[in-house]
């Protein structure tokens, strides 16, 4: 399990993982602490599902969402520095997208997620268009974001693992 190899990898440098959810509504985390002892590696996660609590406890600012919306790329960069800030952690993830029904537009359909990874001085985010239903669109988001953080941990991933 990919997030097992992230645990190992985490727990052998002694660095902290810290995760920022929207749209994934804390799947992401679940899957982090399915793994025994990952509190040894695990600080914590924000559920930021609504805006005022992106700005409250991750540190969005409010220009940011403004000008380019809850589901950008720019807010994904800033949820990731602001938890990984907040939550004290040396490595943090952060997803924000639209897992649907509803919710979607020309612009920005359902299913367009960025995700987020924040590591030292540096911040990658990744764009992605998932199909499916509300939850294969949640599934997909997380898998993508654990494959992110493992690239990031320094693990080779085959794109197969889970």
């Amino acid at each position: 399990m990919i997030a097992a190899l992230i645990g190992e990898s985490l727990r052998r440098k002694g660095l902290k993982l810290a995760i920022a959810e929207s749209c994934t509504g804390g799947l992401l985390s679940s899957l982090i602490t399915d793994v025994p002892g990952s509190s040894d590696y695990f600080k914590g996660a924000i559920v930021a599902y609504d805006d005022s609590v992106k700005i409250s406890q991750l540190g969005v600012r409010k220009a940011t969402l403004a000008s380019f919306g809850a589901v950008s790329r720019r807010t994904a960069a800033e949820m990731a520095k602001g938890a990984r800030s907040r939550l004290k952690a040396d490595i943090s993830a952060a997803v924000t997208g639209i897992a649907g029904p509803g919710g979607g537009t020309p612009k920005k359909p359902v299913g367009l997620v960025f995700i987020a990874v924040s590591k030292g001085s540096r911040t990658t985010v990744k764009r992605f268009l998932f199909k499916g239903g509300r939850k294969s669109v949640k599934k997909s988001s997380a898998q993508a974001a654990l494959k992110m953080l493992a690239d990031a941990a320094g693990i080779k991933t085959d794109g197969g693992l889970k």
